[in-house]
């Protein structure tokens, strides 16, 4: 079985393939504090509830934007797996041209999407992934990775103003029933909710013009299923386009 680690600068998302089928997926908050004993401590638990123990996991495969938080992951599949993990870097072969610069700069999680989202949906491919950080992506019709766009997060954005704003508070994430709120709650959720749909619909189409239209658009991320219903580009949510992406890199790598 592979254990597949995705390590976010909010979320860490984790993984268990036996092959094609997933036998278990979980998100926990990422903490760079974490040790390897803390993450063992962790994924006893987690993998036990869906029948996999240790001693099953043969290949351990990490992706991660918080650099230190690679340690301690390592030790913890060294010292509690017995396995020496593949950890995505600049300088592995991912099998599509790169089309950044520098490539170092781009994200191993953003190019585990575009990997994956070729693979699995075919052709040109425009992917949303909803995080911290709000990423575009566009994937060319033979699948190399063309580049892509970034903006603030859902929830780095109603952080920053509710930090900036003395009399506006924090609310749920959830999309009001209109656009035209009544309260300030209302207001902050129909301009971050439909705010946030309506920018990524117009880079989108942008992306689309670039790319003599036709990409079909993936989301993913944790909060791409608040925001899908109110965009009019986004296709296709996939929860698991990241790890997936790991995981087909991990075994191009391993063939």
């Amino acid at each position: 079985m592979l254990l597949v680690i995705d390590v976010g600068n909010t979320t860490t998302a984790i993984a268990v393939f036996a092959g094609d089928e997933l036998r278990g997926d979980w998100r926990l908050s990422t903490d760079a504090r974490r040790t390897a004993d803390e993450y063992a401590a962790l994924l006893y638990v987690l993998l036990g509830k869906s029948d996999v123990t240790f001693e099953e996991i043969a290949g351990v495969a990490i992706s991660s934007v918080v650099p230190s938080a690679i340690d301690a992951l390592v030790r913890f599949a060294e010292k509690h797996l017995k396995l020496d993990p593949f950890v995505i870097s600049p300088s592995v072969d991912f099998g599509v041209r790169i089309h950044y610069h520098p490539v170092t700069d781009v994200g191993a999680d953003r190019i585990a999407n575009a990997v994956a989202a070729h693979a699995k949906y075919g052709g040109k491919v425009i992917v949303v992934d909803f995080g911290t950080a709000t990423t575009l992506d566009a994937v060319s019709e033979n699948g190399d990775y063309l580049g892509g766009a970034i903006l603030p997060g859902i929830q780095t954005s109603l952080n920053a103003l509710v930090a900036k704003a003395a009399r506006l508070t924090g609310v749920q994430l959830v999309a009001p029933e209109k656009a035209i709120g009544t309260s300030t709650t209302a207001s902050l959720q129909s301009g971050i909710i439909f705010g946030t749909a309506g920018q990524v619909d117009a880079l989108v189409e942008k992306f689309q013009a670039e790319m003599g239209g036709g990409a079909k658009v993936v989301a993913t991320g944790g909060l791409a299923e608040l925001v899908a219903p109110h965009s009019r580009t986004i296709e296709h949510c996939d929860d698991l386009l990241t790890l997936e992406g790991i995981k087909l890199i991990y075994t191009r790598a391993n063939r």
